[in-house]
């Protein structure tokens, strides 16, 4: 039976249609399964610090035992710093355990009687301690022999290890509910995958089939090829016309992009003038100078042509020659050289590599030379395989510990960045000044 072209249309959008269906249902079961494998996830990070804590509670009246002990007996104060810190951290524990057990009905009762175990078992070594500080070594010793401490302790170990119990009876019950469900979307991918398979090899053979129809009839289409041509012909310029109205409109989106991302400065500037709180006026600074590193990728893109890559050395020298001047226009009197070498990566990781820099002049220019002069140096150079970014200063370096200043909002940023880019972010000490350096390789860029 010949196949006509309304059963080859028909046929085929029946295939596609059970073919998109069964992706459909792969990709709800998938998303299904990854909400489900968070809130598992939650669950088992929640059970894993119940356990956490428990633990830490027992192991802190231990320690702070074991100074107890090691005080009484041989008058050594080095056991004073221990006891102290080990009595602190059981009372922390205690209180967190009690709070991340609020909720619980199975525990609600018994976490008042546990917190009192905890106090008299700390009240109990207190008094033994008290006893040793006036001199009454044997009582001291005496209040040990009763043994009322262990009596203590052994109790607050049944509460201990029902908590822990329970929180591992919850990881294992959640664990093996994550194994069940990697499980059934494993089938599932499997069964829609055949499935796919089958409509593959359903279109297949249909439009095999016709095409040797098609075949057969050659004759009648040698004679309708003159008109074939003329009609590719036209469809091709009317692809080429399209093609040439999307680049166009593509570039007015990016052309709208920077103008709405520069108008969006601007509205932070002009915001930043109505506040008086400097430490609000230098945030909205900091973000005016990440909104212009992206801005300038953008301008970048309707002016290149190329939406795909930008060429660093290009694009950061724009970027840094407007940084330069916001930060003249804020009073700050350093300058900016830079040398970057000629290379070409992604957009998105521009993007990232613009605001990496800009935050990085930004602290030089703020904590490096503060309001004074000096020189902040942007280096970018290719090494086989591998972008190495660097912004030096000649200034008073970094602090001792090498805590971050400001809100550091700036240091979590890159730090995020980085981390999405898989590059290694480092900071080095210059004697005088600071170098901050970021290695990636270019397969990721």
């Amino acid at each position: 039976m010949p196949i006509s072209q309304r059963f080859l249309v028909t046929s085929t959008l029946v295939f596609l249609l059970t073919a998109a269906a069964a992706l459909l249902c792969l990709v709800g079961a998938t998303v299904w399964l990854s909400q489900r494998a968070q809130t598992d996830a939650a669950i088992v990070d929640d059970q894993r610090l119940l356990r956490s804590r428990a633990v830490g509670v027992r192991e802190a009246l231990l320690a702070a035992e074991s100074s107890q002990r090691g005080y009484v007996l041989t008058s050594n104060e080095i056991y004073l710093a221990p006891y102290a810190n080990a009595k602190l951290v059981a009372q922390e524990e205690i209180a967190k355990l009690a709070t991340d057990l609020a909720s619980s009905s199975r525990f609600q009762a018994m976490l008042p009687r546990l917190k009192a175990l905890v106090d008299l078992r700390i009240d109990d070594l207190d008094s033994t301690m008290r006893a040793k500080n006036a001199g009454a070594v044997a009582e001291a010793l005496k209040v040990i022999a009763t043994n009322q401490g262990k009596a203590l302790m052994d109790e607050v170990e049944v509460f201990l290890s029902a908590i822990v119990i329970e929180a591992e009876d919850a990881l294992t019950d959640r664990l093996g509910t994550q194994t069940r469900n990697i499980l059934a979307l494993r089938v599932g991918t499997i069964l829609a995958s055949l499935l796919i398979l089958g409509v593959v090899i359903g279109v297949v053979v249909t439009f095999t089939r016709y095409t040797r129809e098609i075949v057969q009839a050659r004759d009648e289409l040698s004679r309708a090829n003159a008109s074939l041509e003329f009609r590719v012909a036209e469809r091709t310029d009317d692809l080429v016309r399209a093609r040439d109205r999307a680049e166009v409109l593509l570039t007015e989106v990016n052309h709208r992009v920077a103008n709405n991302l520069s108008f969006v400065g601007a509205l932070i500037r002009l915001q930043r003038q109505a506040i008086p709180d400097k430490a609000a006026k230098d945030a909205l600074d900091e973000t005016s100078s990440r909104i212009q590193a992206i801005a300038e990728i953008h301008k970048h893109l309707y002016t290149s042509g190329d939406v795909t890559s930008v060429a660093l050395d290009t694009y950061m020298t724009a970027l840094l020659a407007q940084l330069e001047q916001t930060l003249a226009s804020g009073g700050f009197g350093a300058s900016i050289r830079h040398e970057i070498e000629p290379v070409r990566v992604s957009t998105s990781a521009s993007i990232s590599l613009g605001i990496i820099i800009t935050e990085w002049v930004t602290n030089a220019f703020k904590y490096a030379y503060g309001g004074n002069t000096g020189e902040v140096r942007v280096l970018a150079r290719k090494l086989e395989d591998t972008l190495i970014v660097a912004v030096e200063d000649d200034g008073v370096g970094m602090s001792a510990g090498g805590a971050a200043r400001g809100t550091g909002v700036g240091s979590k940023i890159v730090t995020t960045i980085a981390r999405s880019l898989k590059a290694d972010v480092a900071y080095v000490s210059r004697h005088p000044g600071t170098e901050a350096r970021l290695v990636m390789s270019l397969d990721s860029a």
